[in-house]
């Protein structure tokens, strides 16, 4: 069964909100075996949604809208809706009578514009909007089905899951989707896929592979397509298994979760601890730890470094080795790597020197030279690396190469 995700309103298109509605729709869609085919944002303007919807019932079983129905003069979805469909708008008289109890319940007086809100076209079936006054929406038309929610992120989540999707589910004989990922690192799409070309000739049809890099990562994600589970699972399995044995030490997990996800599980797993001494990174690394929770099992945090003082201080590295060789060199990236050991008291660190940019290159250290050094109490690999020119870039490589290096360093 195919979709298509519209999303209405100027706001998108203009850059002032990111649409992270698509992107949640499509990955619930997905676990149920939904697929879909395209996603389209469209302005607040009639004539642009009415060709949207056009198109869209020529291409797909079921239309996911979401935006435009508030009670201003630029929501117009409604309007538009009851148009396309050649019907009324009626008043609900359970939808009224939920919006008057919500501005009851804040004791505010609700106007005739809110009053709007109860309005639906004459053929849809009411979704029931518990956080908010727009009620959903819901079209049988011509063999293909119209969903239309709430633009507001946690609105329009809410209704899907306790209201669409289950909806969907015992209505339509949904096929079986199945996806494995393959997390690798440290080796170009390329590389990978002439490493694994043979393998994948070998899949059959009902079973795709995906290329998904970024910025030193390739995720290989398997998908399998079938009416029935009988055997798809096991089919996945043994060629992602195949895919494995061959890419190698570019492998680090068979699931759709971060680098740095993977190593706080490999890590919280041992009961290995970790620190970081960052300078050019300005604590990205910490933030991409962080960022997950349960992190400070494994993480116990570390030092931003950037002024010479403080790599002196907080890491102990030595006067004369910045004197000597500078902050971005091999000697200073070890000292700092064996101070985060030394003074955070952690199993493993982390320490990153370079020149991210734009300015602060030399010629024998041009912007893009990163050091890096990752050590545990036993075994220690130093790298330099020569990125490019883009700050955030630079920033980016320097901490998943990190991440690279200690995933090999664990293994």
């Amino acid at each position: 069964m195919l979709a298509e995700i519209i999303t209405i309103g100027d706001e998108i298109l203009i850059g002032q909100i990111v649409d992270t509605n698509s992107a949640w729709m499509a990955t619930e869609l997905n676990k149920i075996g939904i697929r879909v085919k395209q996603i389209s944002s469209v302005s607040d303007d009639r004539e642009h949604i009415l060709k949207a919807l056009a198109e869209a019932a020529n291409r797909v079983d079921i239309v996911f809208i979401t935006g435009g129905l508030g009670p201003t003069k630029d929501d117009i979805t409604k309007k538009t809706l009851a148009e396309y469909f050649g019907v009324e708008l009626v008043e609900d008289p359970d939808t009224l009578e939920h919006v008057k109890g919500i501005f009851a319940r804040f004791n505010r007086p609700m106007i005739e514009v809110n009053r709007l809100q109860a309005y639906v076209p004459a053929n849809c079936k009411v979704i029931f909007n518990q956080n908010g006054t727009a009620p959903g929406m819901w079209f049988y038309e011509n063999k293909v089905t119209y969903i239309s929610m709430p633009g507001v992120p946690f609105e329009m989540m809410y209704m899907m899951t306790e209201r669409v999707l289950p909806q969907i589910k015992e209505l339509f004989q949904l096929p079986v989707i199945i996806h494995k990922t393959i997390l690798t690192v440290g080796v170009g799409e390329s590389f990978l896929a002439e490493q694994i070309a043979d393998i994948e000739n070998d899949l059959p049809p009902h079973i795709k592979l995906a290329y998904l890099p970024k910025l030193g990562i390739v995720r290989l994600r398997l998908s399998a397509f079938a009416d029935h589970e009988a055997g798809l699972q096991e089919q996945v399995d043994q060629f992602a298994k195949r895919i494995i044995e061959r890419i190698g030490d570019a492998y680090v997990i068979d699931q759709d979760i971060t680098l740095e996800k993977s190593i706080l599980n490999k890590m919280e797993a041992r009961g290995l601890t970790l620190s970081v001494a960052e300078s050019c990174t300005g604590g990205y690394l910490s933030h991409l730890f962080t960022q997950h929770p349960g992190s400070s099992t494994v993480f116990l945090g570390g030092g931003v470094t950037y002024a010479y003082e403080l790599k002196e201080s907080v890491l102990g590295v030595k006067h004369q080795t910045l004197l000597d060789f500078g902050a971005v060199s091999e000697q200073t990236v070890k000292e700092m790597v064996e101070g985060a050991l030394k003074n955070f008291k952690s199993d493993f660190a982390i320490a990153i020197t370079g020149i991210a940019g734009p300015d602060g290159g030399t010629e024998t250290k041009p912007v893009g030279t990163v050091w890096i050094a990752v050590a545990g109490k036993q075994k220690m690999l130093i790298k330099k690396y020569t990125f490019g020119n883009k700050r955030i870039q630079n920033i980016e490589r320097s901490a998943i190469t990190a991440l690279s290096m200690l995933n090999t360093l664990l293994t």
